[in-house]
């Protein structure tokens, strides 16, 4: 039996399975718990003020995207927060895809925590190496997955992600939970279960 609404943070490289371990953990959840869920991936509400608005944000966000640099940490943090603000109910499960990314934005991202009163808060990345993950991007055979982009990802990784794993392991209350993604699917989504619900089935 869940007790209390579970908070999940996903992290990891370009690549790393978030996506298909989400899918699965949601299927856990439904099946185990009647509670709802709110999902929020913050590349999909950047992507849609980039399409659908005229504004000078928008604007310059484009320009950003286009050129393959990264958004301002405020940029994500308008983009998760307001999702809270007008979606978050009491009783919800949390689940972030690919946030925080930073560790200014880790930080802010506890305090909002924090107000919401969400007290079992599990930030998890799925460990994969550079070459592990760069063999997998670059067999997709995705348009955008070109080794120039893979390359740039993976540095995205270690100069913004990285400090925000280091703040999990060293300052944060919720604790970083390693697991190893370089395993098949069933494997990585076990180990989650083991580490989070005790449960190996």
């Amino acid at each position: 039996m869940i007790k209390e609404p579970l908070t999940f943070l996903f992290t990891g490289r370009s690549g790393c399975g978030k996506g298909t371990q989400i899918k699965l953990l949601r299927e856990y959840l439904e099946k185990n718990d009647s509670r709802p869920i709110l999902y929020i991936y913050v590349g999909k509400k950047m992507r849609e003020l980039i399409e659908n608005k005229k504004t000078l944000t928008a604007k310059l966000a484009k320009n950003i995207m286009l050129s393959g640099e990264l958004q301002p940490v405020f940029f994500a943090i308008w983009a998760w927060g307001q999702e809270l603000i007008d979606n978050l109910e009491e009783d919800a499960h949390l689940i972030f895809d690919g946030s925080p990314r930073s560790a200014i934005e880790a930080e802010v991202l506890d305090e909002a925590l924090e107000f919401y009163g969400r007290g079992a808060v599990f930030p998890i990345l799925l460990d994969v190496s550079e070459e592990w993950v760069a063999k997998r991007l670059a067999g997709r055979g995705r348009f955008d997955d070109t080794e120039e982009r893979i390359k740039n990802r993976m540095d995205y990784f270690e100069k913004s992600v990285r400090p925000a794993l280091d703040y999990y392991e060293t300052k944060s209350k919720n604790e970083l939970i390693r697991i190893n993604g370089e395993q098949t699917i069933e494997e990585v989504h076990r180990e989650i279960m083991g580490k989070i619900f005790n449960d190996n089935d």
